[in-house]
């Protein structure tokens, strides 16, 4: 398996979070010492603490996907090793964040870390457990599942866009998602779930069966392959 990944980005917007997320308890603590120190400034110190949530919650979307450790591209990297020389890996440099392009088809990978039991019913994604602190965490939606179908969507439909502006083979290439959960401490019921749906342990295996059913040939993954790793 080739892995091209845009190594530049990464590091950029983990500082980025990094930094965001110390700015925030900057202003957070000025917003506190106005508080108790100067009462008269009341407003301000409302100011300050609004201010330095809005950065708290975009410092830990950051962190959580450019700062985590592993990553979720160093997961999938990990999780994909060993896979056949004919895949290609990419990893932000595409108009997704994680692109999968091999015999099996055009594969976006979508990650999820959270823990707990996942489950699809009634046409809807329901999470519980996991603990406290993912509890906690998802009060302030940096833990939830939110809606991954409509990620799905999302993710899918920005790549289709991209190919019919960008593409001029002989065939109109077709994306399909997966969602991945990446933590060893998720449970899965995907039941009727009409996105393939499960645990990174099981994605390899996944994909090598469905290169026995050949999607593309090595001239089609060359050709879409190129499309982001010209220069």
């Amino acid at each position: 398996m080739k892995i091209i990944k845009n190594d530049k980005l990464i590091e950029r917007n983990g500082k980025i979070g990094q930094w965001t997320s110390l700015g925030a308890l900057v202003v957070l603590g000025g917003g506190m010492f106005i508080s108790f120190s100067k009462p008269e400034l009341f407003t301000y110190s409302i100011i300050c603490l609004v201010i330095g949530f809005i950065m708290t919650q975009i410092g830990m979307y950051m962190g959580n996907r450019w700062g985590r450790s592993p990553r979720p591209d160093e997961k999938f990297d990990a999780g994909l090793k060993g896979l056949h020389s004919d895949f290609n890996l990419f990893h932000y440099s595409s108009p997704v964040s994680h692109l999968l392009v091999g015999p099996s088809g055009i594969w976006v990978l979508i990650p999820y870390h959270q823990k707990g039991k996942v489950s699809f019913t009634k046409n809807r994604w329901k999470m519980t457990g996991g603990g406290f602190m993912q509890g906690y965490m998802r009060i302030f939606g940096q833990e939830g599942l939110g809606r991954p179908e409509f990620d799905a969507e999302s993710e899918v439909h920005t790549l289709n866009k991209y190919f019919s502006k960008n593409f001029e083979g002989s065939f109109t290439p077709e994306v399909k998602p997966i969602l991945v959960f990446t933590s060893d401490e998720v449970e899965i019921d995907a039941g009727d779930s009409p996105i393939p749906t499960m645990n990174l342990k099981q994605l390899k295996e996944f994909l090598r069966q469905g290169a026995k059913n050949r999607v593309l040939t090595n001239l089609q993954i060359t050709e879409i392959s190129d499309l982001f790793t010209k220069e």
